[in-house]
């Protein structure tokens, strides 16, 4: 994630706020979540006077038009393949998370089979990363 700290405070924000507005799409934040996005949000210089603005209802349209502002390519393929972590994360994907990834990896001009690939590659990582556990008897996390 070496890559946020070459973009300005507000672009930084931005991506925060898109991957807090993905933990809440469900109609439910739960604390892991939330301590996630505000850990991140301290990791990447977001100053906390402006954490109140990760959190402020904002809708995917006015969230794109933010998104538009994320110009460097890698950030936006970083962004889209958190986004594809955040979501596969429970072991649920739902429409509206589909939705907004859509929609946010458009606006940054990551293309739909773009998206569709990293999304793929994000549930073969799990996966991968689940078949080692049962390789290797370990507990699972869950």
């Amino acid at each position: 994630m070496e890559i946020l700290a070459t973009l300005d405070e507000t672009q930084r924000l931005t991506f925060i706020k898109i991957l807090a507005k993905l933990t809440a799409v469900d109609g439910h934040i739960d604390e892991i979540e939330k301590d996630f996005v505000s850990d991140l949000a301290i990791r990447y210089g977001i100053p906390s006077s402006r954490m109140a603005e990760i959190w402020q209802e904002t809708s995917v349209d006015e969230l794109a038009k933010e998104a538009e502002k994320i110009n460097n390519r890698r950030a936006a393929l970083l962004l889209v393949k958190e986004m594809c972590m955040l979501a596969h994360a429970d072991d649920e994907l739902s429409d509206e998370e589909v939705f907004l990834i859509g929609r946010i990896g458009e606006a940054m001009g990551v293309s739909p089979q773009k998206v569709q690939d990293i999304s793929n590659w994000v549930i073969e990582r799990l996966i991968w990363l689940e078949r080692g556990r049962l390789i290797f008897e370990e507990v699972s996390p869950k």
